[in-house]
């Protein structure tokens, strides 16, 4: 039984991982503005009602979809390590990339993404797309259930930074409840200036001067010099035939590549004859995500700095060989034992608007607050994605001198063989994401699932997680309305299971369908505080 109906509308819709910034992007959607227009404005509210996992200081991917071409068009918004960041710089400090901390930022790219993505398909400006940011930011915004969840979950790293430990605080010291109001004022104007003054200011301008004095006062690498790097790229999306569907993501260094490898390996078996939420179906799709994530760590990293296989991995042939790789009966042994970026803190909403336009977008600050540095006086936290390199020279993804690095986020366009968008989708979680997309992907087009039912069924994970004794393994994460006889089939054929309570894992997937009447269906986790909402 689902959780919630499924929404529908003959008009625009958005789906995203908090109410608020659902209403913003129907607000503007009611205003004339257009799928990229609604996007900008609700990813500028994204930073104000989730601060822990997105803002101006992060980054952000997105995929865009023009009805009149048909035309789908992917920007990147990662930016590069400083021109001080080099492996002998945090081998001596460190010993290995730090977790947090100035060190730990790469140049963000939210800020020339937004701008880049108005520049070319929107309608609005940016000034008419903050409102709701400042409004919030200036005059007090909720703490919702997943913001204070957070903030006591990392009540160690709030208390090792200052200002978030302040802003997060009441008078008395005591972190705010659910419900209460945070202010962040020095946010609001960060939005004004960029309202007033454009992209500029953030790269070469006043906010840039803000972000490279705080690095300095820090010890850290930034400069003005790496600010005035480009951070935005705009490409043409990889994508894989998928049953009688065509699947886009969002190219290197996103790591859609590993969820379109996956579908590659599942395109190659007939699922006819599979059952949805069965011990079966699941242990292929784990199977089929092993190996991409084994090829994502061995061949992938940054496309200006290593050859990347993209159209080997994604040929017929190789899903076919993967394929046969897969036993029915037992599992395949784990590849690859890496850092498994499980707890990656990223939102993503999708927007369909009256004209059939779309938007997949996901922005992050990486991990859960970021680098914990907030900017003096500018109020964004700085993202710490520089965390994701490796220092081993010769690898794919080792740190270099204007290097950006593989990355979690990642987002998706489904069109017919026509052209004809049918889904547009996403789900924030780090290196979850390539799994949970996957896992909503098999629903809705295998099992025919409506598109509610697909982000609500059991949700699974092969997580590289610590474990009783401190070490790390693989384990298959895995929510216990499966059932007992699958999970026991699942334990047999070698799974190492963690079992949760219904619904106990995190994640925040949002589908939209597009019928062919043009009735828009949407689909929202009821994992996260978010919803779909109609125009």
């Amino acid at each position: 039984m689902k959780h919630r109906g499924t929404v529908m509308s003959r008009k625009g819709m958005v789906a995203s991982a908090h109410s608020l910034i659902s209403s913003t992007g129907v607000d503007i959607l009611r205003k004339g503005g257009n799928a990229v227009d609604a996007a900008v404005a609700m990813a500028n509210t994204s930073g104000v009602v989730l601060p822990n996992m997105c803002g101006i200081g992060g980054d952000t991917f997105m995929l865009y979809y023009d009805s009149t071409s048909k035309k789908i068009t992917a920007l990147n918004g990662s930016g590069p390590a400083c021109n001080k960041a080099t492996i002998e710089y945090y081998t001596e400090k460190y010993g290995r990339m730090p977790l947090d901390g100035i060190d730990s930022v790469t140049i963000p790219g939210f800020v020339e993404t937004s701008f880049t993505a108005l520049e070319r398909f929107g309608t609005m400006k940016f000034s008419e797309l903050c409102a709701d940011a400042i409004d919030l930011a200036e005059h007090g915004c909720p703490i919702s259930e997943d913001v204070y969840k957070y903030i006591i979950k990392e009540e160690g790293k709030l208390n090792r930074f200052d200002a978030l430990k302040k802003r997060f605080s009441n008078e008395d010291g005591a972190f705010k409840l659910p419900g209460e109001l945070y202010f962040n004022k020095d946010l609001a104007n960060t939005f004004k200036i960029l309202a007033n003054e454009g992209k500029e200011s953030f790269y070469r301008g006043k906010i840039a001067k803000m972000i490279v004095d705080f690095s300095k006062k820090k010890g850290g690498l930034i400069e003005m010099d790496d600010m005035s790097k480009s951070t935005c790229e705009i490409a043409d999306p990889i994508s894989v035939k998928y049953r009688n569907m065509i699947v886009y993501q969002t190219p290197p260094v996103s790591q859609g590549i590993a969820h379109l490898e996956e579908l590659n390996i599942l395109n190659q078996i007939d699922f006819s004859n599979i059952q949805p939420e069965s011990a079966h179906a699941i242990h292929i799709m784990v199977e089929a995500k092993k190996m991409a994530f084994a090829d994502r760590i061995r061949y992938f990293g940054d496309p200006k700095f290593v050859y990347n296989p993209t159209e080997e991995i994604l040929n017929e042939e190789y899903g076919k060989k993967q394929a046969k790789r897969i036993s029915m009966n037992n599992c395949l042994t784990d590849q690859d034992l890496v850092d498994f970026d499980e707890f990656g803190h990223t939102t993503s909403f999708v927007v369909v608007d009256k004209w059939g336009n779309a938007v997949s977008f996901i922005t992050s600050i990486a991990g859960s607050w970021g680098s914990g540095e907030e900017v003096e006086g500018a109020g964004f936290i700085l993202n710490n994605r520089a965390s994701a390199f490796n220092l081993k020279a010769g690898h794919p993804n080792c740190l270099k001198v204007g290097k950006r690095t593989m990355h979690t986020l990642n987002t998706y366009l489904i069109t017919d063989a026509e052209g004809n968008l049918k889904f547009v989708g996403n789900t924030p979680g780090g290196d979850n994401q390539p799994q949970w997309n996957m896992q909503t992907i098999v629903n809705v087009i295998d099992f025919q699932m409506n598109v509610q039912d697909a982000v609500e069924t059991a949700k699974w994970t092969h997580a590289f997680t610590k474990i009783e004794d401190g070490s790390y393994a693989y384990r298959l994460k895995i929510e216990k309305q499966l059932g007992e006889d699958e999970l026991k089939e699942l334990d047999i054929k070698g799974h190492l299971l963690d079992v949760f309570e219904p619904y106990g894992l995190t994640g925040a997937s949002q589908i939209i369908e597009v019928r062919e009447n043009g009735v828009l269906f949407g689909g929202s986790d009821p994992r996260a505080d978010g919803c779909a909402m109609p125009e």
